[in-house]
């Protein structure tokens, strides 16, 4: 079913976690989506059926994660195939509120403060990004109460938010992680890959080589400065490409990486035309040689 406002959701929800014959009541996962689904978002739901016994999607559009001049107006709004997708994939509940039923109050004079780590990386290139982020993740944990909450490692640097986020403020939710899922060709999935033309899809490509020539780097016995350097030469290559950052940090921390690390994670984001895409890949790093 889809249920449009917090009185909809409730009553569906009560009626999902209706005790079944043993008695106990039925774990729920939550995807949260902002819509325009993907095969990657399929992922998501498929795990989500794997790890609990009822699926609930959101499909909502979140202002406040949003930075004026950034493609609210024009992100893809494709409701009704979003909605055959959840259906296909057994999806129990779909919500798709309004910002109205989401923040009834208008824009909430309480926000989560993403921290240090929400400043760097793609929080310097989105300032406030992050916290718009954290605060309707949590508002949707507030309503929906899901016991899973199923999340894309594309957006490497978001997980890694809300992970922490679940943590610290003892939420008592599961986080549950799901590899990105790509094209034939390499391209991370994407909603915003709707954004690119013939030209631009050719060179957005150029992301998905780079990750593919740092992970290769990193097998065959690399440092982290090759590894690095692999990843930075192949987007070099495609003048399509118009890269905001490339980096090679510690996969806990988003820092940098300690003396001796033995792995890491790239992370890349870059203006392909007129879309901004994003991309990243755990690499092993060479053990450093150590002096006799």
């Amino acid at each position: 079913m889809v249920a449009h406002t917090r009185a909809e959701l409730s009553a569906a929800l009560t009626q999902l976690r209706a005790p079944g014959p043993s008695g106990h009541s039925r774990q729920v996962a939550l995807v949260p989506t902002m819509g325009a689904l993907h095969e990657g978002h399929r992922a998501l739901i498929a795990r989500a059926g794997t790890v609990s016994a009822s699926v609930v999607v959101s499909i909502f559009l979140n202002p406040l994660q949003f930075a004026p001049g950034e493609d609210l107006d024009r992100y893809p709004k494709t409701f009704d195939s979003d909605f055959e997708l959840c259906r296909a994939e057994g999806v129990e509940v779909v919500f798709a509120p309004t910002p109205d039923v989401v923040y009834p109050f208008g824009e909430p004079l309480v926000r989560i403060a993403a921290g240090p780590l929400g400043a760097i990386l793609e929080g310097a290139s989105r300032p406030g990004h992050f916290d718009g982020v954290l605060t309707v993740v949590a508002k949707l944990f507030g309503l929906v109460r899901p016991d899973v909450a199923v999340f894309g490692e594309k957006d490497a640097q978001q997980l890694a938010l809300v992970s922490a986020m679940v943590a610290d403020l003892d939420m008592g939710v599961q986080i549950e992680p799901v590899p990105i899922v790509r094209t034939r060709q390499g391209l991370a999935l994407s909603s915003r890959n709707v954004y690119l033309d013939e030209k631009s899809a050719v060179a957005a490509l150029a992301l998905g080589a780079a990750v593919r020539a740092a992970a290769r780097a990193g097998t065959t016995g690399s440092d982290a400065a090759a590894v690095l350097a692999a990843a930075k030469v192949t987007l070099a290559a495609e003048p399509g490409v118009e890269v905001d950052y490339c980096v090679l940090v510690d996969p806990g921390t988003f820092g940098e990486l300690g003396q001796g690390a033995t792995g890491g994670l790239l992370l890349l984001a870059a203006r392909v035309g007129t879309t901004r895409l994003i991309d990243n890949v755990r690499v092993a790093l060479a053990a450093p040689e150590v002096s006799p």
